[in-house]
């Protein structure tokens, strides 16, 4: 068989998915170093640094690696060749990176016109951002994710668990409920599917999305939702004399979500707040308002949702940044049962 067949077949055998369950590309563990003589002992420093597989070892530079208590730059330098060995990580071609991309799934929003403009919903193996001012559902949208990421792929699902960060002590149980029922699931069931932790200030936070690492080698999550990212640093941070470390730990953290997003192949959401802009009126910008986060938030943002208020009980969801989906609209509503579509669209 010619490669180029092997290459077709391998494309035809990527497009014959479980209907029931997302199909994952094999996940390997940090363990595997132990094959290539690296002690035991070394292995557990990695994972008590949130590093728990080999494609996370890639992904850590040498200067953070060097900065693990216990680690000398001969044992990280073994450690990368070791990395190396068992994964090798260099150039695809367009072909391979197609076929690896076929494991993408995404993640309906609970509305038909929502998940139109998105081209299915929301996309794994990269952040998603949602943000608006207040009453326009980024939360409302958070809870829905937190229920339809545990249903099937026929219903816009991915059969998996969910891991939800909570900044702002927004998280409702009973919502969840309401929301599962809308979908005929046991409302206790998925509870049980969601961990939820709350975060009391931007180190807490970090520490969290550290943990998040832990959790995702024990398989079966296939959501991360922060809600919302902004709020802890704007507390913790005040002032232009502390923007620059602001945005520095922030864009940490966001790299964190990054590497996750795409080690594991899961869906990343976060919702982010508003802020009045003062130089939009010398240019006669319509709505005076901006995302906060600056350009670090920005440029971590694979897609980024504008949500607002539209006429009577409906809201407005526009792609404000996306690489893969033009600029669009559309019209949604909150209901008991989650994100709907709405009755004006």
């Amino acid at each position: 068989m010619s490669a180029n067949d092997q290459l077709v077949r391998d494309v035809a055998d990527q497009q014959v998915l479980d209907d029931e369950e997302v199909e994952q590309e094999e996940i390997m563990e940090i363990d595997k170093l132990a094959t290539c003589g690296i002690n035991v002992a070394d292995i557990l420093k990695l994972k008590a640094a949130g590093i728990q597989t080999i494609r996370g070892v890639q992904m850590t530079t040498i200067r953070n690696l060097s900065k693990i208590k216990g680690m000398s730059d001969a044992k990280v330098e073994k450690i990368k060749e070791a990395a190396a060995k068992l994964l090798p990580n260099g150039f695809l071609t367009g072909s391979e990176v197609s076929i690896k991309r076929r494991h993408i799934f995404k993640l309906s929003t609970g509305s038909k016109e929502f998940d139109k403009i998105l081209n299915g919903g929301i996309e794994s193996s990269s952040i998603t951002e949602a943000f608006g001012e207040f009453r326009t559902g980024k939360t409302q949208l958070a809870h829905t994710l937190c229920v339809v990421a545990q249903l099937p792929v026929s219903q816009g699902g991915a059969a998996g668990r969910v891991i939800f960060i909570d900044t702002e002590g927004t998280f409702r149980d009973d919502r969840i409920a309401s929301i599962a029922q809308r979908f005929n699931l046991e409302p206790d069931s998925v509870l049980e599917n969601i961990a939820i932790a709350r975060a009391y200030n931007c180190e807490h936070q970090m520490d969290l999305i550290t943990e998040v690492g832990a959790r995702m080698v024990e398989g079966g999550y296939r959501l991360i939702i922060v809600d919302s990212i902004m709020a802890l640093y704007r507390v913790d941070y005040s002032g232009r004399g502390e923007l620059a470390e602001r945005q520095q730990k922030l864009g940490q953290m966001l790299a964190k979500l990054t590497k996750l997003a795409e080690e594991f192949n899961v869906a990343v959401f976060i919702t982010n707040q508003m802020t009045a802009d003062p130089g939009a009126s010398l240019t006669f910008v319509q709505d005076p308002k901006k995302p906060i986060g600056g350009h670090v938030l920005a440029h971590a943002s694979t897609t980024r949702l504008y949500l607002r208020k539209g006429r009577g009980e409906s809201r407005i969801c526009k792609i404000w940044d996306s690489p893969s989906v033009p600029e669009a609209e559309a019209m949604y509503a909150i209901s008991e049962g989650g994100i709907i579509d709405s009755k004006d669209g």
